[in-house]
């Protein structure tokens, strides 16, 4: 049993051991981790632009083949949202699969 005496020096190499713990198993591979991670943010922003033009693109060529009217507009906005859903559905079936 430590005396009582001892008891600070025990509760400061705790601490100085905790911190060099933390410092070497997370702190440092985060920051090995942060290029890639930079990275993968910017490569998941550029995949929502490219989606949210292909998902215009897709209501475009929809809305030219369809007939002029206030209610075939609707229809292919209708159209295109279901696509659209269609689509993120299956995308995230596949990326849980």
């Amino acid at each position: 049993m430590a005396s009582p005496r001892e008891i600070p020096d025990m509760i400061g190499e705790f601490i100085g051991l905790a911190k060099q713990y933390l410092r070497e198993q997370a702190i440092e591979p985060a920051r090995a981790l942060k290029r890639v991670a930079g990275l993968s943010f910017i490569a998941s922003l550029l995949f929502i632009l490219a989606g949210l033009l292909i998902a215009v693109a897709g209501l475009r060529l929809i809305l030219s083949v369809m007939p002029d009217g206030v209610i075939w507009s609707g229809v292919g906005y209708l159209a295109a949202a279901l696509g659209l859903l269609a689509l993120t559905g299956l995308v995230m079936w596949r990326a849980t699969r």
